[in-house]
């Protein structure tokens, strides 16, 4: 219940006779309500609000400006604003797009006024509970936009990640708009792509960075212990609960827990889960009181979870909940250009750990780690960089120093020629050290390959790369580095 004035809620719906249904609802419970006839009159209060709004309930369907127009909005102006979504439309999918572009909650009409007030309620108590102190209104700014206050620290962190393709500036981006929000976070990429390095820097950017970050591997939890771990338990709730323990919501207090593969989650306890981040609250294994946490979830998974959805092993509610913004991390293999800044990276990384001089990374090295799928990600090529730092025996590492299975030379099993391309057996052996005639012959081979199979493609470089099993980009800039020019258009 609302028994203070100071609590604010704005009403947007088309319809008159909701508005007026929904206000008189509203102020009955205390609250000081505004109403407007549309996503733009709900922008111009929005921007005039002072103090904000500490609720948006909005109509979904509206003409000119509808609720997810306005959602994108205010999640973008005033991000620690809830916005309860009002619908006819129930489906599944209209609620998982409403969570998705941000909304708190979604109440379906016809409603109850019980439903409305216990939405309301528990959009105010996560407004109290995490008002963002990472905004502040711009000086002489008319669109009252709010921004994060320290920049800096926000490029500090992020300096912190390497990734300068543009899939990973969207992700920056992106991090940087809802880090400073209390927003749950779903972070989803393949095995390897760095989701808890990204968790970690979104706890750094918020407003909670001077509070604990708790790191928790789903997988490595046993099905039995999940509730002990999580939430904690009292001396004797079970066999070899000796003493009394606090669970790693407890030691997140304040800070943000990271839930690493979440997917993993029994249903058991993803029913218990949904509870603690509805209310707030939790109670340790054999325990009888209640304890209130202030924690920021973040989750990751590679695992499909909208087909686990659908299959019944993962809850639907609590999706919905975990989904609210979620995050991407793209493979390896769709940004080529991070590939040598990361090998790079890591090899000064390894150099500097194993107390050996600097290793650079050979123009010939580094065109093939391009062209690679990379299928561990970020994870398979820092082992191989550890790998080359401990092997190396010169100060560069080239083509013939990657493992063969990165295109360098087996060092037993002579590859046999591709038909079309000489060998070498016949000819007088060359001068030089054998990893210079290495290099040299393996760049014949390579531009030999490379222009078969443009020729057969038509010079379709996508096609091309398809069966070479590379990357466009990495093929382009084979050819390039190869001297191989296209001769005829692309389709």
């Amino acid at each position: 219940m609302g028994d203070t004035p100071e609590h604010r809620i704005l009403v947007v719906d088309d319809e008159r006779n909701i508005r007026r249904v929904l206000q008189a609802l509203l102020e009955g419970d205390g609250y000081a309500v505004d109403a407007a006839s549309d996503g733009d009159e709900a922008r111009a209060k929005i921007r005039k609000a002072r103090p904000p709004y500490d609720v948006v309930l909005s109509d979904l369907r509206m003409p000119n400006c509808d609720g997810l127009q306005l959602l994108r909005w205010a999640a973008a102006h005033q991000p620690d604003t809830p916005v309860v979504m009002l619908t006819a439309h129930g489906t599944v999918d209209t609620a998982v797009q409403a969570m998705r572009e941000g909304a708190f909650d979604f109440i379906t009409k016809p409603f109850e006024e019980a439903d409305l007030q216990e939405v309301i309620g528990k959009a105010l108590a996560h407004r109290e509970a995490n008002r963002s102190r990472a905004y502040q209104p711009l000086d002489g700014d008319d669109d009252s936009s709010w921004r994060p206050v320290d920049p800096d620290r926000a490029t500090e962190v992020l300096s912190s990640i390497v990734g300068v393709s543009p899939p990973m500036q969207q992700v920056f981006a992106t991090m940087r708009k809802v880090a400073p929000s209390p927003t749950n976070i779903l972070i989803r990429g393949e095995s390897g792509t760095g989701k808890e390095l990204v968790a970690n820097a979104i706890h750094r950017l918020s407003d909670r960075h001077a509070g604990p970050f708790v790191a928790v591997n789903c997988t490595a939890i046993p099905e039995s212990l999940f509730e002990s771990e999580l939430f904690g338990h009292e001396k004797g709730a079970f066999t070899g609960a000796h003493k009394a323990r606090p669970g790693r919501f407890e030691l997140a207090d304040g800070g943000t827990i990271f839930l690493d593969e979440i997917g993993e989650l029994p249903l058991a306890m993803q029913v218990k889960l949904l509870r603690v981040l509805q209310e707030r609250t939790l109670e340790r294994v054999g325990g009888t009181r209640t304890q209130t946490i202030d924690v920021r979830l973040v989750a990751a998974t590679n695992a499909p979870l909208e087909a686990m959805v659908e299959q019944g092993s993962f809850r639907e509610d609590l999706f919905y909940r975990l989904n609210v913004v979620p995050v991407s991390l793209p493979p390896l293999r769709d940004r080529p250009d991070d590939i040598p800044v990361l090998a790079e990276h890591f090899l000064e990384k390894f150099c500097l750990r194993m107390g050996r001089p600097p290793l650079a990374l050979g123009e010939a090295a580094r065109d093939a780690i391009m062209g690679l799928p990379w299928p561990g990600n970020i994870r398979q090529l820092e082992n191989i960089m550890e790998r080359l730092v401990l092997l190396a025996e010169g100060d560069t590492i080239d083509l013939s120093d990657l493992p063969a299975e990165l295109g360098g030379s087996p060092a037993a099993t002579p590859v046999p020629a591709p038909p079309g391309v000489d060998t070498v057996r016949d000819e007088p052996m060359p001068e030089g050290k054998l990893k210079d005639i290495v290099k040299s012959h393996t760049q014949q081979l390579e531009r030999d390959l490379i222009a078969r199979a443009l020729d057969q493609d038509g010079w379709n470089v996508t096609h091309a790369a398809r069966r070479l099993g590379l990357s466009r980009k990495g093929l382009q800039l084979k050819m390039k580095d190869l001297g191989l020019r296209q001769t005829e258009a692309e389709t």
